[in-house]
């Protein structure tokens, strides 16, 4: 680990507190020119005893702005000292946990996952324009069915449309024939360049897309081709086990990823991050932003740098060894909670390095969902499957109430399997 380390809480205390005092301070600083101040003072009072001791808090009342790629030239300088806290964090991410090298990458702080596959999709869209002057109707998406539905919007945003690949209703699984026909009937219709959405655990099963499978397939049919990587949910978790194909920027195919902060960072909600190749985010400078200190290329523009700063300290206060204990902490419970299935007779799919179970509806009743808040695949009234997340606040005894409802719901119904 190069950048990932573990502060005390008077270090994080410190270096937030610092980075704040190197911002423009609305309360004291002379500054006419921005459209912004710290929080209204009637409401959030930024005097407040307690703020001494909640660093985070103090920083969510000074109301940082994070605005534009701070791994990209220059930055508003009013709030250069939480910027390089962005950017600690962008190193830990891209570094330490996705195998770039440093200073070979771009990224941000997003407002979540689906603005940061959107992100990316605008990117590619923008690159294959750019370098092969391809028209709109020349590209495509490809992604598996079970992919996140920001990538159908980010479809309908750009005008770009996403060629959806079936997966194996077991396996969850891409054919790489079925795949190899989608990609054939594309270029028939006309499509010469691919944008590939390749999840590392999709949000209803937790599976895991192999982006090699897409490359081969890919470069035997003499496209061309950008990957992108959805990690929103895997991203903090799958890179954390030893035996794992290496979904990260050591591939050559692989080009960016979004991770969301918000899911198992347990960060406040708005918190996505953005990384990709070194360069490839210049295909969307919006040179019309010329008021802002070099200019913007992120799809959100403004974003809070509170929310930046909640990454960081979260990061640093377990540091990587800390993190590797948690992590496994939670696979060991989803173990557990599968052994029990299968003495159960339950079928469920389960990816082995993910912390999700996905259960047939079949043997789960109504009664049980509700009572649980399983989260059902569709809410069309045709679900087959049910999801669990074990999260950090889902314990050993959640999970046995869970299997002993579905027992006693068994025998109370007289169901029979």
């Amino acid at each position: 680990m190069q950048f990932w380390k573990k502060y005390s809480s008077e270090k994080l205390a410190q270096k937030i507190n610092e980075a704040v005092q190197n911002n423009v301070d609305f309360s004291t600083d002379i500054s006419l020119g921005y459209p912004a101040s710290k929080l209204d003072g009637n409401v959030f009072y930024d005097n407040a005893h307690f703020l001494k001791d909640a660093p985070l808090l103090k920083a969510f009342v000074a109301n940082p702005n994070h605005i534009g790629c701070h791994t990209v030239g220059d930055s508003e300088h009013a709030f250069s000292g939480t910027h390089e806290l962005e950017k600690e964090v962008l190193n830990v991410l891209a570094v330490d946990i996705f195998n770039s090298k440093p200073n070979e990458f771009d990224g941000y702080i997003a407002t979540g996952g689906t603005e940061a596959n959107i992100q990316a999709l605008w990117v590619y869209r923008n690159y294959f324009k750019n370098t092969y002057n391809a028209s709109f109707d020349e590209i495509a998406i490809i992604s598996s069915e079970d992919t996140h539905y920001s990538i159908p919007k980010g479809s309908n945003l750009l005008g770009i449309p996403n060629i959806s690949i079936p997966v194996d209703f077991e396996t969850r699984l891409i054919d790489k024939t079925v795949l190899k026909n989608h990609i054939e009937i594309a270029k028939t219709n006309g499509k010469k360049y691919f944008i590939v959405v390749s999840n590392m655990a999709t949000t209803m099963f937790g599976s895991v897309d192999d982006p090699d499978l897409f490359a081969e397939v890919l470069s035997d049919l003499e496209v061309k081709f950008k990957i992108h990587i959805d990690g929103a949910f895997g991203g903090f978790i799958y890179p954390f086990n030893k035996e794992r194909q290496a979904i990260d920027f050591s591939n050559p195919h692989i080009d960016s990823i979004t991770i969301d902060a918000h899911k198992m960072l347990q960060a406040p909600y708005g918190t996505g991050v953005f990384l990709s190749r070194k360069g490839l985010i210049n295909n969307v400078l919006t040179k019309e932003a010329q008021y802002v200190n070099g200019m913007d290329l992120t799809l959100c523009g403004s974003r809070s740098g509170a929310n930046a700063l909640a990454v960081w300290m979260i990061l640093f206060s377990y540091g990587p060894h800390r993190w590797f204990e948690k992590i496994n902490i939670l696979l060991m419970r989803t173990n557990w909670f599968c052994e029990h299935l299968d003495e159960m007779g339950i079928d469920y799919y389960r990816h082995p390095k993910m912390n999700i179970v996905t259960m047939k509806s079949e043997k789960i009743s109504k009664k049980i969902e509700e009572k649980f808040d399983l989260v059902p695949e569709t809410h069309d009234g045709n679900n087959k499957w049910y999801k669990v997340v074990i999260m950090d606040h889902v314990e050993i005894n959640h999970l046995e109430d869970l299997l002993i409802c579905i027992k006693k719901y068994w025998k109370e119904e007289q169901l029979v399997y």
